[in-house]
């Protein structure tokens, strides 16, 4: 596994992934082997919350399977084969077949209100930070 924290003061977050739990096709001509991590991931902040925002071309709403058991959030999948009838592949680099990727939330995110949406290929999940964690002004008087 590899934790990945971007500063010291981020480490609200970290993330994880497992080769063994990186469930892909390794079929020579899949392409997912080579690949590295799938789906690739882009991670964003703000004062109150994360987004993990993720590239997945092809994938139906019905094909994402979105689990979170002790912090441990994985998003996984299936990406079907092109049906083009009457034609046969030639050469492919376009990914088919299983994936998984891992990340394991820190207790500062609040895991009872995580929302996801698909649209356009991309899935975005926003992991709102518990709200005894958010940065909030305190004024003087």
């Amino acid at each position: 596994m590899v934790r990945l924290i971007t500063s010291p003061v981020d480490s609200l977050f970290s993330l994880q992934r497992s080769l063994s739990d990186t469930m892909l096709s390794g079929r020579p001509g899949s392409g997912l082997s080579s690949r590295g991590d799938f789906p690739p991931v882009n991670v964003f902040k703000t004062d109150d919350e994360y987004a993990i925002v993720a590239e997945l071309p092809g994938v139906s709403k019905d094909n994402i399977d979105i689990k979170l058991e002790n912090r441990r959030l994985s998003i996984q999948g299936h990406i079907d084969n092109d049906n083009h009838e009457n034609f046969k592949p030639v050469y492919k680099e376009y990914n088919v077949g299983r994936f998984s990727r891992d990340f394991t939330l820190s207790s500062e995110i609040d895991t009872e209100n995580i929302k996801a949406s698909v649209a356009d290929g991309v899935l975005t999940l926003v992991l709102p930070k518990a709200k005894e964690t958010r940065l909030r002004k305190i004024q003087v008087n």
